[in-house]
């Protein structure tokens, strides 16, 4: 064999077994035991209950919304004018219990002062004329027929006081309890069409449920939506949540409750989580699940980094420190 071709074989040689030493113990090579598995999330999608033209969008993908913040309205021109024409209808029908219950007006009940007045007046003077009448009737200065007119015309005077008084303590007086409990009945109705109103009118403009992540918003401005249909899709912070696989020999140690570490590339350090859910049932690995050094061919869209590290994006693979006491 030529010197030169043993020079060549020596340097592959001498070459292969660096490389196999490198891949075997250089840098990069040994990474801790690490658990894998991936974010998941729940998406939200929040529509209205009814049909119409999208008035405003508030929101914009990417941006994160605190629970109760409105995300989009519909047009609301009908359902504003019948939500007002519901509660000028309930406050007509509450001031109409109300006046059921009430007694007639001062002007009204001063009638039936001036009224009674009259009649103290007319009673006054019967009594006067009878006494008058009576001591010489008894003397036979005047005819029995005289003393029966006189004693008629104070009784008709007495009465006529009574009845008088009577009316004025009516008047004082509500509507009859059937007819209060009629209008209070009516009014309750009409605050109850009040508020049907006002949640129809509510439905067109949805908030947000919990505080979350706007993953997508489908529909813009001035664009006709059917009833139901989404409009913006959530991504809700309460909706996050990590996959991993445990080998069964060590799943015992992993119990709802129990908190873990886990790493995800480009994340922040000191990462936890919390155990919720441990599966029953026994599978094998899901080919979703990547290796470590598979995961660095992968390639993700980013649009926004997340404001906190609990902001993690569905599909991100994680790396989840075993617990201790877990096998080596």
């Amino acid at each position: 064999m030529k010197p030169q071709v043993r020079v060549v074989l020596a340097v592959v040689a001498v070459g292969l077994v660096g490389f196999v030493a490198w891949r075997l113990w250089g840098p990069g090579t040994a990474h801790p035991r690490r658990l894998s598995g991936y974010v998941e999330g729940e998406t939200l999608y929040v529509g209205a209950s009814a049909a119409g033209p999208v008035s405003t969008v508030s929101v914009q993908r990417g941006q994160r919304v605190a629970a109760g913040q409105p995300l989009f309205a519909l047009d609301a021109a009908q359902l504003v004018a019948a939500r007002d024409q519901a509660a000028s209808q309930a406050a007509a029908a509450q001031s109409q219990a109300l006046d059921a219950e009430k007694g007639q007006r001062p002007a009204e009940l001063a009638v039936y002062d001036a009224q009674r007045a009259a009649a103290a007046a007319q009673l006054a003077q019967a009594q006067a004329d009878y006494d008058r009448v009576a001591p010489l009737a008894a003397k036979g200065f005047y005819a029995q027929a005289r003393l029966d007119q006189a004693r008629a015309t104070l009784r008709t005077a007495q009465a006529n006081v009574r009845t008088v008084e009577r009316q004025r303590e009516v008047g004082t007086l509500g509507a009859r309890p059937d007819a209060v409990r009629a209008a209070r009945s009516q009014a309750a109705a009409a605050r109850d069409q009040l508020v049907l109103a006002q949640d129809r009118l509510d439905q067109i403009s949805p908030r947000a449920p919990t505080a979350a992540r706007v993953q997508d918003v489908f529909y813009q401005p001035g664009e006709w939506v059917a009833a139901n249909q989404p409009v913006v899709a959530l991504l809700a912070d309460d909706r996050v949540r990590l996959r991993f696989y445990v080998p069964q020999a060590e799943v015992a140690l992993y119990r709802p409750g129990t908190r873990i570490a886990f790493e995800c590339d480009g994340c922040k350090s000191g990462l936890q989580a919390r155990i919720n859910f441990v599966s029953p049932r026994a599978e094998f690995t899901p080919p979703v699940i990547y290796s470590r050094d598979a995961r660095d061919r992968l390639v993700f869209l980013v649009e926004a980094l997340p404001d906190r590290p609990t902001d993690l994006p569905p599909g991100l693979p994680v790396d989840v420190v075993p617990l201790k006491g877990a096998g080596k």
